[in-house]
């Protein structure tokens, strides 16, 4: 689906509202927390949009975005409850709760007054992160595809690509993340990549060769993907339009960036919903937990659904590893990198990559956008 030329001129902010992506955790210089915000009602489309993706009624999807509201501040009260006890939490669809790995010796009663449901671990958030950390410190091969802390499943995840599981510099590396802590290891047919697009005619922004998506705004600019910035400073809208340059970006280890805004353009808070539901507008950055239902927009494929699968993943991707990742159910493709991902009206992240598309399904991966705000001092524009 292509914007018509009226529509373009209309929404040209839309470039920085919108082109696509954002997510993560509340920086010092981000606008106050939603918590102390009246969330607005979801549109109808959106919930069609969640109703498509995830298989819901319209009241289903009213439910779960009420309860997935609850359990994003119910776990900022039960991890403080938890303490160093706690081993992390996840959104229970099923019950409509959060839940919360707590180790022997939690107060097990006072997380549970917070409204969380309790399971009782071996090693809390802090040891797997640790296990996590040396595992990071290791050179990965091209057959490891990604690394993550799973709560559920008390250790650490390591994704084997099938092609490669009895590659020696695989064996290897298996070897000496055993070493490292709990580690489980699960074999994926898919390895990650990027999804920048080489120029074409149409959509959000161009840069030397290459076609992103636009992130979220922010006070002076919007942010994106790192692996985006093809270091000719430059960048241009929809229109072909000067905007503005790179002013930072980062990848691999990272994977973002941001542009200036300049020229004509300005910024809105505001995410484009491609005609699939209606612009989303933007009021925070609170970060939604594993489980919970999520969307994101993007230059290529527009406007898609899921839900949160990990957080704080390692992905291994070709060019080297991106850190603090979250992988989502959510498809993306070529073009989509940079976009928006978005809960309810709260930013979550910058599309980095992912594998599949969205013919036949695949995950997508994020950075979140509070790590952006908070390395370049910057200020998400909200509603």
């Amino acid at each position: 689906m292509r914007r018509t030329t009226a529509l373009r001129a209309a929404l040209s902010a839309a470039l920085l509202l919108g082109g696509l992506a954002g997510a993560s955790t509340l920086p010092a210089s981000a606008a106050g927390s939603p918590a102390h915000r009246t969330q607005a009602p979801a549109s109808g489309a959106l919930l069609s949009a969640m109703q498509r993706d995830l298989g819901l009624t319209k009241r289903q999807a009213e439910a779960r975005l009420a309860q997935e509201k609850t359990a994003t501040a119910v776990e900022r009260k039960a991890k403080r409850a938890a303490g160093s006890a706690y081993g992390g939490s996840w959104f229970d669809a099923a019950r409509g709760r959060l839940s919360v790995a707590v180790t022997r010796g939690a107060n097990a009663d006072a997380v549970r007054a917070t409204g969380a449901d309790v399971r009782l671990v071996k090693y809390s958030a802090r040891q797997l992160d640790a296990a996590k950390t040396r595992i990071d410190a290791l050179s990965a091969p091209t057959g490891i595809s990604n690394w993550y802390v799973d709560p559920k499943a008390g250790s650490v995840v390591v994704d084997v690509v099938s092609a490669h599981r009895d590659d020696n510099d695989v064996r290897t590396f298996l070897a000496r993340a055993h070493k490292a802590g709990p580690v489980t290891v699960r074999q994926t047919s898919h390895a990650p990549s990027t999804l920048a697009a080489g120029t074409v005619g149409g959509d959000p922004f161009y840069t030397g060769n290459v076609r992103c998506s636009i992130g979220f705004s922010v006070y002076g600019g919007f942010v994106t993907a790192g692996h985006c910035d093809q270091h000719t400073g430059a960048v241009y809208g929809w229109d072909g339009s000067y905007v503005g340059n790179f002013q930072g970006s980062s990848f691999p280890d990272n994977d973002y960036a941001w542009v200036n805004v300049g020229s004509g353009w300005w910024t809105v808070p505001v995410v484009l919903g491609w005609g699939t539901v209606s612009d989303q507008l933007v009021r925070g950055s609170a970060e939604a937990p594993v489980g919970a239902s999520i969307c994101r927009s993007g230059s290529t494929s527009h406007w898609h659904c899921g839900t949160v699968l990990a957080k704080n993943e390692t992905v291994n991707y070709s060019q080297g590893a991106v850190h603090e990742m979250t992988k989502t159910s959510v498809c993306a493709e070529p073009g989509d990198s940079g976009g928006s991902f978005i809960s309810g009206d709260q930013a979550q992240g910058v599309t980095s990559g992912g594998w599949g598309d969205c013919t036949s399904g695949g995950e997508t991966w994020y950075q979140p956008i509070n790590e952006i705000l908070n390395r370049y001092g910057l200020t998400l524009h909200t509603a």
